[in-house]
């Protein structure tokens, strides 16, 4: 059985034990309450305590990985520079569509609003937004060692991809321990997440239990309400995907929907990206593009590149703080699609379950975002995880299709001299 599956049985547990305690025996719910909330607390602070260590590991060695890549060749680092465009595109598609979308579609309120009683950080303390001023001068952290200690995620994500960067400048026998150290500390600290994910289910079942408790069944819509938003953000992805793949790649449309049915197919059933590569290879090739690109682009797309990870957090946390009526400015959206963007890198080649919060994190804090409901949202994250797996696999190929189309446009104006030569 997979931490999803027992995630997702926790919930529906904690839900209807709730619901059933609120129904048939409400004088107890609070006595239940006060025992099953601080012990779903310590879970959710278990979690916590791994997302700074880890986030900076990851983003430290992401950057070591990709700057390698960049000299591999031209042609790679073009291929990265697509994956950056397209990342801070997804972020940003979402960070506008997703508030959009909430205000002709929003949440039912009082299901918000008791979903919103439910969660510990609820008590009528909503994190204030920052003045302009201070959100611009904390970007750049006077103290890295205090900005960590404080949670503050903005400053920290700059602080590792400067020092990520720096690191590719020092002698090779130097930088090859100090990455070792980073790959260190990033193994430990997924141990450590597992070792927490193996209390997810009792952690979810506690924290569900007091969601049902005080919201009875109504949690159940607004959860449907939640999963249908970010699928739709997700699969947005997907569909500019396909319009990169017909603009720039130059693959007809009904071509390239045919050739994706096989890939589909393996993502929705594995949910992920790594195991339909080999599908992808073979769709490539169907496609036309040649071997070089193919196994050059593909293997490097599911290494560094999930597009739908931007926007499919950008609308989880956009979704969070409709339920707490958290306000986001402009400057907030910026900053969280720009750190959306960048801890996407953190996101691959993780288990959906330990991505979901070591890239939800991040966001949630440097967006003054509360993060008390993730493990719910966490325990319905297989449906919207299809949703992504669609989106990325998608844009894996497509990117490809344009790698192929640059390929082609190179060798034939290394062709043409020739050709005039003779």
């Amino acid at each position: 059985m997979t931490l999803t599956t027992r995630v997702l049985i926790g919930l529906v547990a904690g839900l209807a034990a709730g619901a059933a305690i609120a129904a048939y025996l409400p004088g107890a719910a609070p006595q239940i309450i006060a025992v099953a909330e601080p012990a779903g607390g310590v879970w959710l602070d278990a979690l916590r305590m791994t997302i700074i260590p880890l986030v900076f590991a990851l983003l430290v060695t992401g950057v070591a990985q990709a700057a390698d890549t960049a000299r591999a060749g031209g042609d790679a680092a073009k291929t990265l520079g697509l994956f950056a465009v397209l990342l801070v595109l997804s972020a940003s598609f979402a960070a506008i569509a997703t508030p959009a979308l909430l205000a002709l579609w929003p949440a039912p309120v009082e299901a918000a609003q008791a979903l919103r009683a439910s969660a510990a950080a609820a008590n009528g303390e909503i994190p204030p937004t920052p003045t302009i001023q201070e959100m611009v001068k904390s970007f750049i952290p006077t103290n890295p060692v205090k900005v960590a200690a404080d949670g503050a995620m903005a400053p920290l994500v700059v602080f590792a991809l400067v020092f990520g960067l720096a690191a590719t400048r020092i002698s090779a026998e130097k930088r090859a321990s100090l990455f070792g150290l980073f790959e260190a500390v990033k193994d430990t600290m997924m141990t450590l997440v597992h070792w927490v994910l193996w209390a997810a289910p009792f952690g979810v079942f506690a924290l569900a239990l007091v969601t049902g408790a005080r919201t009875g069944l109504g949690a159940v819509g607004i959860l449907g309400h939640y999963v249908i938003i970010v699928s739709i953000m997700c699969l947005s992805m997907a569909a500019i995907a396909v319009v990169l793949a017909v603009v720039l790649g130059k693959v007809p449309l009904m071509d390239f929907v045919r050739a994706m049915i096989p890939v589909e197919a393996v993502a929705i059933s594995t949910q992920s990206s790594l195991a339909s590569l080999p599908a992808m290879l073979d769709t490539a090739q169907r496609l036309g593009v040649p071997d070089k690109v193919r196994g050059m682009v593909l293997p490097m797309a599911v290494a560094l590149f999930r597009m739908t990870s931007p926007a499919g957090n950008m609308a989880v946390v956009i979704y969070v703080a409709h339920i707490y009526g958290v306000h986001l400015t402009p400057l907030v959206l910026v900053v969280g699609v720009l750190v959306a963007a960048t801890v996407s890198l953190a996101a691959v080649g993780i288990a959906s379950a330990v991505t979901f919060f070591t890239t939800l994190g991040p966001i949630s804090m440097a967006m003054g975002v509360p993060m008390e409901l993730l493990p719910l949202l966490l325990a319905v994250e297989t449906l919207p995880d299809i949703s992504r797996t669609i989106g990325n696999v998608t844009a894996d190929v497509a990117v490809t299709t344009v790698a192929a189309e640059w390929s082609l446009e190179e060798d034939l104006e290394e062709e043409l001299p020739r050709v005039e030569a003779t």
